[in-house]
């Protein structure tokens, strides 16, 4: 019932000039589709078959050590709660185990893609007991956690090579294709799994000649949100049909933010996830869901006849898929708006962006939400460029929306399809897992962490759902099926390799033989081929989520956003001009009345009604110019912003997209190079 669509909530309507013309409530539900968190639709139940998961709870209220919270951030610096069975794999490939107990503890703690964060810690309990020579099994785990005494297990994390900088391009990270052995029989590689989860980080600022970054970007003087000036803010080119409006090469750009997780504050039902922004314009800032929609709705009542992206809903008892797919769409927010050539100068939206405790920030400072045409002017040349046929071109645009929504949402649907059906060739297994300790039912995890109180305060308490966590899309053709035991399981098969390679270290024979060296050796050279090529699908997928996808679902949100335009055009454009003036030539005629008769007190009240008239036709010049402006920006938005973000990132995302699968390609294929000379030497007698 949380999930239903949520009524709308007037915002306030003036019917006065200058005032908001808003009422959308940016926490009601919208139309997207079912991969994103605004839709109608609630999160799916599990597939039937799946067995609740007994790590929900394995561990209960035992104090976590460091180690596990830094083992774990060191294969998930987005925060997002899970990681690849393959990341799980490496870091136990750091406690010196041998490889029959790494591959053991490995199938023991999931049978899935991805291992969420209580799997992973279960997992280094395992390591610990295991280092220590006691049972490996989770029924022991759990009585250890009980009495609050989880083993620290003895682990190389700095093999993992963690760097928080992303790779400059897919061939970068492609580039070393030749697998290494480390000690102990391991590939290991200079881009490991956790290379690709890095985190954006804040590109050099655009050189100071940069069309995009002139004029005053805070605005001090000025209300915040006023510019001020012609529509074009002064920066780009005046509009015409031939020109894009916006600088060459414009794309190249673009301001880049990131949204992370930064942990959760309050207590019990008060309790809410702040986010961590970080832009080109200074440090990171910590917002919460409410600022974002705060900064939404005034700038929506700022800028009603520009485009804007809608922003993803709250949710009572949000999943993790939720909230991370609320995180993308944030992030997808902020990304347009700090792009738009106008309301990117918007100086609420500066502050949004720098001070630190906006909190504080709004009880000491006023905001106007004065509509932009009460303090901007057209200019006659401005004006002469918006083309006679302005509402045909826009009709045209408005038939084709609704088609284009629907397309890019199956666009979007059949990319993340594809996508995890990528992942799960490398990680994918069938077998379900037995529920060996159906009766544990214990309180939630706490945990204690070493790092900054930035990650602290968000992991004090951690609730995780009571399943199987669902990952990725609501496809049931992506549910653990017979059908996927055609799939490798590479990572596994990893592990089984190097379990075999162990168990025959010495011949039946009691000698040295050649023979039996030999296959071992080219077997080694095999698991190394394995693990290189399910790390080369690790960071193709991540990739491919992180900005393959977040691109299509860009377009979607821009078509989305024009629809939006048309809706609010639609009902905010309405102006009283003809009614006023009707009212003028009422009062005219009047005026001239009372004149001619001339009765006792007629001056006063021929002043009264000359009054009205003057008031009326200064009202109908300003809506005229409201006219003017609303004309003017709608062609700003379809020539400038939606025509050109609608190609020119579309062309950007395509050509991208074609080189990464080139270069990941070349990358496999070169693998299975390394891996048919070094078996090419493989005894048969």
């Amino acid at each position: 019932m949380f999930n239903a669509p949520r009524p709308t909530q007037a915002y306030g309507i003036s019917s006065s000039f200058g005032g908001s013309f808003v009422d959308e409530n940016p926490l009601a539900a919208s139309t997207y589709d079912g991969l994103d968190p605004w839709s109608a639709a609630p999160t799916p139940s599990p597939p039937p078959g799946h067995v609740p998961s007994i790590f929900t709870n394995a561990i209960a209220e035992a104090t976590v050590p460091p180690i596990y919270q830094q083992s774990f951030s060191a294969v998930d610096p987005a925060n997002s709660g899970e990681t690849s069975v393959n990341s799980l794999s490496r870091v136990l490939s750091t406690s010196a185990l041998p490889a029959t107990t790494i591959d053991k503890i490995v199938n023991l703690v999931s049978t899935r893609p991805r291992v969420s964060k209580l799997e992973f810690f279960v997992a280094l309990a395992l390591v610990a007991l295991a280092q220590t020579g006691k049972d490996v099994s989770v029924e022991q785990v759990a009585l250890l956690a009980q009495q609050n005494t989880l083993p620290e297990p003895t682990l190389d994390i700095s093999m993992l090579s963690y760097s928080p900088a992303p790779p400059p391009s897919l061939s970068a990270v492609y580039n070393n294709t030749q697998p290494s052995t480390a000690p102990g029989g391991s590939s290991s590689s200079s881009s490991d799994s956790a290379t690709v989860l890095r985190s954006t980080a804040a590109v050099a600022p655009p050189p100071a000649d940069d069309p995009w970054m002139t004029g005053a970007r805070f605005g001090g003087a000025a209300p915040f949100g006023a510019a001020g000036g012609v529509i074009n803010g002064g920066g780009a080119p005046s509009s015409s049909v031939a020109g894009t409006g916006l600088p060459p090469g414009w794309w190249k750009r673009l301001e880049k933010v990131t949204v992370r997780f930064s942990g959760q504050q309050g207590f019990v039902l008060n309790r809410y996830m702040l986010y961590g922004i970080t832009t080109e314009r200074g440090g990171t800032v910590q917002r919460r869901y409410s600022e974002f929609a705060f900064l939404w709705d005034c700038l929506v009542r700022r800028y009603p006849f520009r485009l804007l992206p809608q922003l993803p809903p709250k949710r009572i008892g949000p999943d993790e898929t939720f909230l991370e797919q609320r995180r993308k769409g944030l992030e997808r927010f902020l990304r347009f708006v700090i792009n738009h050539p106008v309301i990117k100068e918007d100086a609420l939206l500066g502050t949004f962006l720098t001070e630190l405790s906006l909190e504080q920030w709004r009880k000491h400072s006023s905001v106007s939400l004065e509509e932009e045409s009460a303090s901007k002017r057209i200019d006659r040349v401005e004006e002469m460029t918006i083309p006679s046929d302005l509402e045909d071109k826009l009709g045209h645009v408005r038939q084709k929306i609704a088609p284009l929504i629907e397309a890019w949402q199956k666009i979007c649907i059949l990319g993340e399809r594809l996508i995890r059906k990528r992942e799960a060739a490398a990680v994918r297994s069938t077998s379900p897992r037995p529920s060996f300790m159906p009766h544990l039912r214990l309180p939630p995890l706490r945990v204690s962490s070493p790092l900054s109180p930035s990650h602290s305060t968000g992991t004090d308490f951690i609730r995780m759902p009571s399943g199987l966590p669902f990952f990725g899309s609501r496809d049931p053709a992506l549910s653990l099926s017979p059908l996927s035991t055609a799939q490798a399981d590479l990572s596994r098969l990893t592990n089984t390799l190097r379990t075999m390679v162990e168990m025959n270290g010495q011949c039946w024979k009691g000698q040295y033989c050649d023979l039996s060296e030999g296959v071992r050796q080219g077997i080694n050279v095999v698991s190394a081929h394995t693990q290189r090529h399910a790390d080369l699908l690790e960071q193709r997928t991540s990739i491919l989520m992180q900005d393959t996808l977040e691109g299509l679902k860009g377009q979607r949100d821009l078509y989305i956003a024009m629809r939006d335009l048309f809706v609010r055009h639609d009902r905010l454009s309405i102006d009283q001009v003809e009614r006023l003036k009707k009212r003028v030539d009422t009062n005219s005629l009047k005026l001239e009345s009372v004149k001619a008769v001339a009765k006792d007190g007629w001056e006063e009240e021929a002043d009264k009604i000359a009054s009205g008239i003057e008031k009326d036709k200064a009202t109908i010049s300003a809506q005229l110019n409201r006219r003017v402006f609303i004309r003017a920006c709608m062609w700003h938005e379809l020539r400038v912003v939606l025509h050109n973000r609608e190609n020119a990132l579309l062309t950007q995302l395509v050509q991208s997209f074609a080189r990464e699968e080139r270069d990941f390609a070349d990358a496999v294929a070169a693998n299975w190079a390394a891996l048919i000379q070094g078996v090419e030497g493989m005894p048969s007698e």
